[in-house]
């Protein structure tokens, strides 16, 4: 059975994201055209789609590290930061932007709170992202027929 650990992340995030707006499980708020995705960068994004690309990423990295709690994923899409003269220094990402894809996430019934602990995966949301990891695996051997041996 193929699961989230078996593909690439860059090509699951991409088919997870574009089956969630899609599916219309995940809506973007209106400041979100404007904000950026964290202190550590200068400009919002660029690609149009970032609220289902990040998603997507935030939905993959509670199935691989769940439970887990905002805080840890904000230090997940965090980066480092350009101080001028001094040193660089690690920051954390946008919580607002956590935060609201973690409730729209619940909403979907993708993911599930667990008491003290953090945000988990719901049964639903672990059979959405096997299925995507299998079509993905499947794309792959279709590229590279050596893979259907495994």
């Amino acid at each position: 059975m193929v699961t989230v650990y078996d593909v690439p992340p860059d090509r699951l995030i991409k088919k997870l994201g574009e089956h969630l707006k899609k599916e219309k499980k995940l809506t973007v708020p209106e400041w979100a055209l404007y904000v950026k995705t964290g202190i550590h960068r200068e400009k919002p994004p660029v690609n149009d789609d970032w609220w289902f690309v990040r998603g997507a990423a935030v939905l993959r990295k509670i199935y691989i590290k769940g439970p887990i709690g905002s805080e840890r994923l904000r230090a997940e899409f965090g980066g480092v930061r350009d101080r001028g003269s001094k040193p660089y220094r690690a920051v954390k990402g946008s919580g607002k932007i956590i935060r609201t894809l973690l409730q729209q996430l619940e909403e979907a019934g993708l993911v599930t709170a667990k008491e003290r602990k953090g945000r988990m995966i719901t049964p639903q949301g672990q059979s959405l992202l096997d299925r995507l990891s299998k079509e993905v695996f499947d794309e792959i051997a279709a590229e590279n027929p050596e893979l259907t041996k495994y």
